[in-house]
């Protein structure tokens, strides 16, 4: 059996995998503020499908999961579907995205299953700007959600901070300072030309150079730092003698491309090699036939035709791409 490899000699072992594409939020980069349409739950691939089609690929050297949505938490009973990822040979770690609006219930309960650690959105620590950003969320669920994840060991403790211009550039200091004394992660990320934000992203787009001239303007000392538990893009640094680490994820500044080890799964059960393009197969039916040699052919065809790179570039430079970009938006790719 073959691994899963594409046809630049890229390997994937690492599965991100939405499982619902509603939200408990309408965060201004991922959703409209109304009129979003949401799938009917028919279309929403079953737990058991899920865990089919992680079986499938296990034995071709998958070994990373993510859960993903819009919100993971939303969705009923999801340490069943942790539960069942962990018992498949294979797999080594099952880690979560959420907004951790729910995780001050469900910390202990997510651990006990086999999830291993979480990325937290969190892209103001202000109340006024978090609602505004997030369409009416309340900050401190999330401060509070960070503390139940610490206190139930879902470590690293990694918090995903989306830059926007006019927004919260004027907060990065205070995130990299819950670095200086804490264990916490935390990641600034560009914003992307994706779904909903295709046309209004280039207002708001802020280079992540921003960060380390802010470092340097406030006189931090700045080194190269280990990547905590996990293998995804970010470049990793910390402030010279800081508990924590900050990182810079540039996928349209510097693309990653070239070390992309991911592929996904959406939320009604098509494989999206790259998050960026419209490409997309139908793994689905195979899935729900427990046809795991399909769903390998499957995921090698997708694999077949995924691209060298995303070109988010030249969209920021108004040039033509080579492919059409996703019409879907962030909430439903597990972005």
């Amino acid at each position: 059996m073959g691994q899963l490899l594409d046809s630049f000699g890229r390997i994937h072992d690492y599965l991100r995998i939405s499982v619902t594409d509603r939200c408990n939020l309408r965060c201004v980069y991922c959703m409209p503020a109304e009129g979003m349409e949401f799938q009917p739950h028919e279309d929403i691939m079953t737990y058991e499908e899920i865990a089919e089609t992680v079986a499938a690929l296990a034995p071709m050297g998958l070994r990373k999961i993510r859960l993903t949505g819009g919100e993971p938490l939303v969705r009923k009973d999801i340490h069943k579907l942790i539960s069942m990822l962990s018992q498949i040979p294979g797999i080594e770690d099952i880690a979560m995205t959420t907004n951790g609006i729910f995780l001050t219930s469900k910390a202990w309960l997510l651990k006990e299953a086999g999830l291993t650690r979480v990325n937290i959105s969190l892209d103001s620590m202000r109340q006024d700007r978090f609602s505004a950003i997030t369409r009416g969320g309340d900050v401190r669920k999330v401060l509070e959600g960070i503390q139940a994840a610490d206190e139930a060991g879902l470590h690293p403790i990694k918090l995903n901070v989306v830059l926007m211009k006019g927004a919260n550039e004027d907060e990065i200091k205070d995130f990299i300072s819950l670095t200086l004394e804490r264990p916490i992660h935390v990641r600034f990320i560009e914003y992307m030309p994706i779904g909903s934000a295709s046309d209004t992203w280039r207002s708001t787009y802020l280079p992540l150079t921003a960060v380390t001239d802010l470092c340097r303007e406030a006189g931090w000392d700045i080194e190269s730092a280990d990547l905590p538990k996990g293998n995804g893009p970010s470049e990793n640094k910390r402030i010279v003698g800081a508990k924590g680490t900050f990182g810079l994820i540039h996928p349209v500044s510097e693309h990653f491309c070239d070390n992309c080890n991911r592929l996904r799964l959406t939320a009604d059960g098509y494989i999206k090699a790259c998050l960026y393009w419209s490409d997309e197969l139908h793994v689905r039916p195979a899935a729900a036939a427990g046809d795991r040699e399909a769903i390998r052919s499957k995921f090698m065809k997708a694999l077949g035709g995924k691209p060298k790179n995303h070109e988010m570039a030249l969209a920021l430079e108004r040039k033509e791409q080579s492919r059409t970009p996703t019409s879907r938006r962030m909430s439903q790719i597990g972005g």
